[in-house]
């Protein structure tokens, strides 16, 4: 099964607002999730971005492939540094 770690939309009419999900690549944008690992509030002025470190790695190192929005902020707030380095 395919694993992917990418956003799902939750918040309302032009108020978005995102979890960082771990689902099967093959199931819709707001299908079923595997494990909800964090939270993204592109709006908010505030810590816009919020993971479980600790899970994300996990999924990772199981084989999880990010997606290209997450990959980034994944290097943005230093947790891709903490997997490469584990390697």
């Amino acid at each position: 099964m395919p694993v992917k770690i990418r956003l799902q939309r939750v918040g309302t009419k032009k108020k978005p607002f995102y979890r960082v999900v771990v689902m099967d690549e093959r199931k819709r944008r707001d299908g079923v999730e595997i494990e909800n690992v964090g939270r993204y509030q592109p709006i908010s002025e505030e810590n816009q971005f919020v993971i479980n470190e600790d899970r994300i790695l996990h999924w990772l190192k199981k084989g999880a492939q990010p997606t290209e929005t997450i990959a980034k902020m994944l290097r943005k707030s230093g947790v891709w540094q903490k997997y490469k380095s584990a390697q």
